[in-house]
């Protein structure tokens, strides 16, 4: 019990939810009452459950329980319609979540093309750590280093906090998650899974709109194809060749390209599945035909698609954005190839939001 009351309510599964209601001598149905108001329902506070007996929730309050849904501090609002969120945990520390309404003619957030009808799609970009141990060079949240990983409790608390803030009916209005802000998903596994089993089994998201992003960490990939129930699988792969690599990305060198995409080709993809590689294209470094060329020899094989990004500036970034005319030539190169390829259009730019530029930015 002590290990539940530092986690708080919010990030409790259903059997956990089920040991509290039998210790104060609930029936069982009261834990279907308590997951349900913290996670369909998204309510904020105890007495917000107007369904459990005011007894059992004065006791609960009493034995230290409580929701702690994390605080939005700040918001940024972009002309694209992207906003940037500051939320604070309960311990003061802070990440950043991004939401993106999309339906501008733009990309979604799974790489497919939205048109002006689907106004009523978005995509939720969620951290996982406060701050980055995999110092990739090209990304503001490496400058933070790595403080924490977050909870279960702490991961769902963003997306609850951005749903609310936006007024969100998830019956009617299509949210995709990304697990792609601050941090490495798989350098968080176990509360990281547990936060999409309650995404899906509580909140109610299908697996199948939310996709998480690797930085190639091997042993959990294989891990994740073996779960029952798991998001879409994006590893962000950067380069084309181990020297570069190594040198933008220093992960490469604990788990280098041979190992990453062997990890790949042996993931176990469902039914028209593909696995999602991410490419920051860095000016002159990464972003060559040569280049372009050595990514179709190292996809060749796998089911996949390519999202294209160019490289999103920040204060102390060495490297350069690539002209739109490179861009699209190494495009063309992987669609030539038979490689689905996409040029992926930087969402907020303009407040510190789109990829790679996440650092809890204040102004």
């Amino acid at each position: 019990m002590p290990e539940l009351l530092q986690e708080g309510l919010l990030g409790l599964d259903y059997q956990e939810l089920s040991v509290i209601a039998q210790k104060h001598g609930q029936p069982e149905y009261r834990a279907r009452q308590l997951f349900d108001a913290l996670y369909p329902q998204r309510l904020a506070g105890l007495d917000s459950i107007s369904t459990l007996p005011k007894e059992f929730r004065a006791a609960l309050k009493e034995e230290g329980f409580e929701i702690r849904h994390p605080r939005i501090e700040k918001s940024f609002q972009s002309v694209d319609g992207t906003v940037r969120y500051l939320i604070a945990m309960a311990d003061g520390e802070t990440v950043e979540t991004v939401w993106m309404p999309e339906g501008d003619g733009g990309e979604t957030g799974d790489g497919t093309e939205a048109g002006d009808s689907d106004w009523h799609r978005a995509t939720i970009c969620v951290s996982s750590q406060v701050g980055c141990a995999v110092n990739c060079q090209f990304c503001l949240t490496a400058f933070m280093g790595v403080k924490r990983n977050l909870s279960a409790g702490e991961i769902v608390g963003q997306v609850i906090a951005v749903l609310n803030d936006r007024h969100v009916d998830l019956e009617r209005q299509r949210v995709n998650i990304v697990f792609m802000g601050m941090g490495e998903p798989f350098l968080n596994y176990p509360q990281f899974m547990k936060a999409v089993r309650l995404l899906v089994d509580g909140v109610g998201f299908p697996e199948s709109r939310m996709t998480v992003s690797t930085s190639g960490i091997v042993p959990r990939i294989h891990d994740f194809g073996a779960e029952p129930v798991r998001p879409k699988l994006a590893i962000s792969l950067n380069a084309s060749n181990d020297e570069v690599r190594s040198r933008i990305m220093p992960i490469n060198k604990k788990w280098n390209l041979e190992m990453l995409m062997q990890a790949a080709r042996d993931f176990p993809l469902r039914n028209r599945e593909r696995i999602t590689f991410e490419y920051v294209l860095l000016d002159t470094v990464n972003d060559s035909a040569a280049h372009a060329r050595e990514v179709i020899e190292l996809l060749r094989g796998i089911r996949c698609k390519v999202n294209l990004i160019a490289l999103n500036p920040g204060p102390g970034i060495q490297f350069g954005t690539p002209t739109e005319q490179r861009v699209q030539i190494f495009k063309d190169l992987l669609v030539k190839a038979g490689i689905p390829a996409f040029v992926r259009r930087p969402r907020g730019r303009d407040i510190y939001a789109a990829c790679g530029q996440l650092k809890r930015t204040v102004a």
